[in-house]
């Protein structure tokens, strides 16, 4: 049989562009086929959002050279602070506590915003001499067989590899030709995005404020900026996108307080809804998910980007160590070895946050008291409270090579 590529990657975003460049250090042929364009990831307008990497993530991105261009423009995270929290009212006094001086391994990660991210996974995929980077394209059929796998393009080009890897996000269109079913359900939240300037030093501290209507995050960046995650219903949310920007600030600001000094926007507003969604399987017939393919989780634990990257970590690491066995790498068996390391963790996560997120996103007195009872008794604690920082920094369970 003769194949066009080893790997096949439907989708070139940021788990499609790291899965790519992991197997390809691996020495795997790959070819990655994106239906944005290059010249669009780079724009940095496309997209408004920043990224909490978890130290295990650094350290993948480490492996793969590619820590030493974000490093300048990301900011250590020093502290964790969560609370609940209400407009134009003080948070409440129990709150968690979590400070990296608390673990050996330093910061407990980094933020680091995506028009700096995604522009350099993007130079990286061109520059990579065994990735042919097809942008601009979409599949329109996939075809499996005991052999192959074939993608044919809305170009009517056939391409023949030995597997493929859906990396197409949360309406997986390659999840969906492989038959598999999703189980998920939307919020009735959406998440509201801006950064801001502001007159006094975070510190580097992430605050993170559990709302009535949903949480809100507000997190560091370089300098005397932070990026802030705000959770509002779908209506709410609509109603504060439609205004301008001193309205905007002015609903804002009661919200966060006044611990930042005066506050200006930088930049343009995103919003983004929220769903869960999970697959119930990440495998098929020579066929992978990865990322929000496989798992779409709410934002409030902010993993969603380290969820993804710690299922390319381990894909690469079973492809590899298959292939190094004389194993057919792209068989069920091999791939079903990925599924039983991620999806268990995942799948936990992943419902973790969705009870978090019932949990906190109301204004019930018995439950903020509750709650607010819990988080004083862990920040007690300090064997519990070092618990969730190792958790926080993707310390704990199996580490793929990648990430240890």
């Amino acid at each position: 049989m003769n194949y066009d590529t080893d790997i096949a990657i439907v989708g070139g975003g940021l788990n499609g562009a790291m899965m790519g460049l992991a197997l390809a250090e691996a020495s795997f042929s790959i070819t990655i086929i994106d239906s944005l364009t290059s010249k669009s990831q780079q724009d940095p307008q496309f997209d408004g959002r920043c990224y909490s990497l978890a130290l295990a993530s650094i350290r993948l991105m480490q492996a793969l050279g590619l820590w030493e261009a974000l490093a300048p423009n990301a900011q250590p995270i020093l502290e964790i602070k969560a609370a609940d929290g209400r407009a134009y009212s003080n948070p409440s006094p129990y709150f968690l506590h979590f400070d990296h001086h608390e673990i050996e391994e330093g910061p407990m990660g980094h933020m680091v915003e995506d028009r700096h991210l995604r522009p350099l996974l993007q130079q990286r995929l061109q520059s990579a001499a065994n990735i042919s980077y097809r942008a601009g394209l979409s599949v329109s059929e996939m075809a499996i067989s005991d052999t192959h796998a074939q993608l044919i393009l809305d170009t009517q080009e056939i391409i023949t590899t030995r597997l493929v890897i859906g990396a197409d996000g949360r309406q997986s269109q390659t999840a969906q030709r492989a038959g598999i079913k999703r189980t998920g359900w939307r919020y009735g939240q959406t998440s509201l995005v801006c950064a801001l300037i502001h007159d006094t030093p975070h510190q580097g501290i992430a605050c993170q404020y559990f709302m009535p209507p949903g949480p809100l995050a507000i997190l560091p960046l370089k300098g005397n900026r932070s990026s802030i995650v705000w959770t509002e219903s779908d209506a709410n949310a609509a109603t504060i996108m439609a205004m301008d920007d001193k309205d905007y600030l002015a609903v804002l600001q009661p919200r966060i307080g006044d611990y930042l000094g005066k506050i200006e926007l930088a930049g343009a507003l995103y919003s983004y809804p929220l769903d869960l969604t999970i697959a119930q399987n990440y495998v098929a017939l020579r066929m992978a998910l990865v990322g929000d393919a496989a798992h779409g989780v709410h934002p409030i634990a902010g993993q969603g980007l380290n969820l993804g990257l710690r299922d390319i970590a381990a894909l690469s690491e079973v492809l590899s160590d298959a292939r190094l066995r004389g194993e057919d790498f792209s068989s069920l068996a091999v791939l079903l070895r990925y599924q039983e390391w991620r999806r268990f963790d995942t799948t936990a996560l992943a419902l973790a946050t969705d009870a978090v997120n019932k949990l906190f996103s109301n204004d019930n007195t018995l439950l903020r008291t509750l709650r607010n009872l819990g988080m004083g008794a862990i920040n007690r604690m300090p064997t519990l409270r070092r618990s969730f920082i190792r958790e926080a920094a993707g310390l704990t369970g199996e580490l793929p090579r990648l990430m240890q």
